[in-house]
């Protein structure tokens, strides 16, 4: 005699390893997003002017942001 569950005992299983899996994934991000470092960003090597062109290049400041940081380092 075969005694289960059934359609309902697979449905039962599938949502437990799903949210176990997805419960996993998530806890992984928190714990690297947690180090305050994006991985995906070089290090920033190089003089000052370099990093404020890179800043400038990917939009973190304004033109004239930029324009008036620029002036400050050429004094």
């Amino acid at each position: 005699m075969m005694v289960g569950f059934g359609f309902a005992g697979l449905l039962v299983m599938l949502v437990f390893w799903g949210g176990l899996i997805l419960g996993a994934v998530w806890l992984v991000k928190v714990i690297f997003q947690s180090s305050g470092r994006n991985l995906s960003e070089p290090v920033s090597s190089g003089n000052a002017r370099e990093i404020l062109d890179q800043r400038y290049a990917r939009g973190e400041i304004t033109r004239d942001q930029y324009e008036k940081m620029r002036e400050d380092l050429q004094v």
